[in-house]
C-alpha cells in the first residue's frame, strides 16, 4: 500500500516500482495491485526475498541500485540471529556503516533489526533521495537508534523530519509509531507529535486510532510548509538537535510553560 500510494502520486506511467519482501504473500498481492492500476511494467521488479542478506536489485557492477523515493515499513520484530554473521562482511562495510548490531540472546526478535534496515535505505537513497519510515516510536528516543545513525542522519543534512502517530493506528498492532522522512537535500526538520489526535472505535474486535480528514491535513501541511505550532510542532536545527544528544523525541524541544502566582510573605 505504501508503493502504490506512492506510485499514485506521481503517476503510474512516470515511475517504475522495486520492490523485495521476505512475504511471498504480500509480494504476490503487489502483483496483483500493479496489473489493476497500470503499473504491469513494474511486475519483474517484485522480488521475494530477504533485503538485508541477499538485496536483489543491482546496477551497473553488481553494486546495488539507488532509488529517487524508498518507502518501508519493516517487521518491528524479527530473529535475524540465523543469518547476522553471514552480512557481517567487508563487502556490507559502506552499507552498514554503523555496524551489524549483536542479537540479544534473550529476546532474539528485538528491535535491533531496525538499525539493519535504516542503514540499508540510507545506502539505497540516490544524491536527490527521499526516504519515508514506519518506525515504533520508542525508536526515534536517544535510547533507540544507536547513536552513530542518528549523528550521521543530523550532521549530513538528511533528517526532513518525524511524525509521531497516535497509538492503534494500525489495527493490527498497539505499538505506537512515527514516521521517519529522510531528505538527501533536507533544509528544515520539523518535529510533529500528532499522538493525541484521532478518534478510538472498534474494528474487527481491535481498538483503532481513526484520523479525521482535518486531522490528516493537519499533519500534511504542518509538515510540508514546515510550520510551529504550540505543543505540536518544533521546527529545529542541526545544533539544537545535537544539544538532545541527537534526540528525535520531539516533546524535548517544546518550550516549558511555568505559571507565576504571586504569594505575599505569610504565605
Amino acid at each position: 500500500t505504501l508503493l502504490m500510494s506512492l506510485a499514485h502520486t506521481i503517476g503510474e506511467k512516470k515511475c517504475t516500482i522495486y520492490s523485495q519482501d521476505i512475504s511471498q504473500k504480500s509480494s504476490s498481492l503487489l502483483r496483483l495491485n500493479l496489473i489493476l492500476n497500470d503499473l504491469v511494467h513494474s511486475i519483474q521488479n517484485v522480488i521475494q526475498g530477504n533485503t538485508l542478506s541477499e538485496p536483489y536489485h543491482t546496477g551497473t557492477d553488481d553494486d546495488l541500485m539507488k532509488f529517487d523515493f524508498v518507502v518501508s515499513n519493516p517487521p518491528f520484530n524479527l530473529d535475524f540471529s540465523d543469518w547476522r554473521d553471514d552480512i557481517d562482511t567487508k563487502a556490507n562495510n559502506d552499507r552498514f556503516f554503523a555496524g551489524i548490531p549483536k542479537v540479544p540472546p534473550k529476546k532474539k526478535d528485538s528491535m535491533a533489526i531496525y538499525t539493519l534496515f535504516i542503514q540499508h535505505i540510507l545506502f539505497s537513497m540516490n544524491e536527490n533521495g527521499k526516504a519515508a519510515i514506519v518506525v515504533p516510536t520508542s525508536f526515534v528516543t536517544k535510547s533507540g537508534i544507536p547513536k552513530v545513525i542518528r549523528e550521521h542522519i543530523i550532521e549530513k543534512g538528511i533528517l526532513e523530519g518525524v511524525i509521531s502517530m497516535p497509538s492503534n493506528i494500525f489495527a493490527n498492532t498497539p505499538t505506537s509509531v512515527s514516521i521517519l522522512f529522510l531528505n538527501q537535500n533536507a533544509e528544515k526538520i520539523i518535529l510533529i507529535d500528532a499522538s493525541k489526535l484521532g478518534t478510538i472505535v472498534k474494528e474487527d474486535g481491535n481498538q483503532k486510532t481513526v484520523l479525521t480528514s482535518e486531522e490528516e491535513n493537519q499533519i500534511i501541511t504542518t509538515f510540508k510548509d514546515k510550520n510551529e505550532i504550540s505543543e505540536f510542532s518544533a521546527l529545529v536545527d542541526k545544533d539544537s538537535v545535537k544539544a538532545k544528544n541527537y534526540s528525535y523525541s520531539v516533546g524535548q524541544y517544546f518550550d516549558v510553560k511555568l505559571e507565576y502566582n504571586k504569594i505575599d510573605p505569610e504565605t
